[in-house]
């Protein structure tokens, strides 16, 4: 009973650190923005409760378009992430002369920091000296010069495309180590009773590595639904807020309005969701697994 007892203290102290880590980096940070929320505070004047005044203030400024808009940008930026990086995987592990090359051509967007990156996208949408535009013009294309940023509409797909841009690497290599750890064995008795190359894709590799795609999917949610420097540093959620995410609404109700109290209930309703989808995949992952455990 006493070394029993003793083991018990011992694997307590093992995990104090992190359990310390998670109370004082984590758990308080969200405890205290729960009660903020529920306050109206702010830089100009005494903090008092308000209940669920912030709350129902959300819904009152048009805050059911931004979260519409969220969805649509993170739904259509992890999507083109996840076939392109899917894709460029298949790529990269097939047997074809130079794939080490391009391996390491895939790397700049990763490796290249984000805010030079982005500011590099930034210019290339330039109306006026901007290459896309330019490359447009000489065409033919167009007529005149194209200012992507100046309007909703290509501002909006503009932005999605600059992710896409800096998260596909992430996926393509995540992706083909889930590739590269596929059997081969099992690829060789397909190719001997004459299975082509789709449906080995299709039998054999996709089911394999559909965990994988669950979590780099879910990892990419995750960072796409809380990205904040793309939009801000392109479009600070403009041109009339048709960038606006519920990331940069939640800034510029605290940071820049200075309406903090506000500003934390903007965040709870974010940590919401993404504990939404967190619990969606733990129960994803977890039937998969029971699944291959059969």
């Amino acid at each position: 009973m006493q070394a029993r007892t003793s083991a018990i203290i011992f694997a307590w102290l093992l995990v104090a650190p992190a359990v310390a880590y998670i109370a004082v980096i984590v758990a308080y940070p969200l405890v205290d923005t729960f009660i903020l929320s529920f306050t109206d505070a702010s830089l100009r004047r005494t903090t008092n409760w308000v209940g669920w005044a912030n709350y129902e203030k959300i819904f009152g400024d048009n805050f059911d378009e931004v979260i519409v808009r969220t969805f649509v940008w993170t739904f259509f930026s992890v999507a083109i992430k996840m076939i392109i990086g899917t894709f460029g995987a298949v790529m990269l592990n097939a047997a074809v002369p130079g794939r080490t090359l391009f391996r390491i051509l895939t790397m700049p967007p990763w490796i290249v920091p984000m805010a030079i990156g982005i500011f590099m996208w930034g210019w290339m949408y330039n109306g006026q000296f901007g290459m896309i535009s330019g490359v447009l013009q000489r065409t033919g294309i167009v007529d005149g010069p194209v200012a992507f940023l100046a309007y909703g509409s290509t501002a909006f797909w503009a932005t999605i495309f600059t992710d896409v841009w800096i998260g596909v690497p992430m996926v393509t290599l995540y992706m083909l180590a889930a590739m590269q750890a596929v059997p081969q064995d099992l690829y060789e008795a397909a190719w001997t009773d004459g299975a082509g190359r789709f449906y080995r894709f299709r039998r054999i590799t996709l089911p394999l590595i559909m965990p994988a795609m669950i979590t780099m999917s879910m990892l990419s949610l995750i960072a796409t639904f809380n990205s904040f420097d793309i939009i801000w540093i392109l479009t600070q959620g403009g041109p009339s807020g048709e960038t606006t995410t519920m990331i940069i609404d939640t800034y510029k109700t605290a940071i820049g309005s200075k309406k903090y109290g506000e500003g934390a209930a903007r965040a709870v309703l974010i940590c919401i969701f993404l504990s939404i989808f967190c619990f969606a995949y733990f129960r994803i992952t977890s039937r998969l697994a029971q699944e291959h455990a059969r």
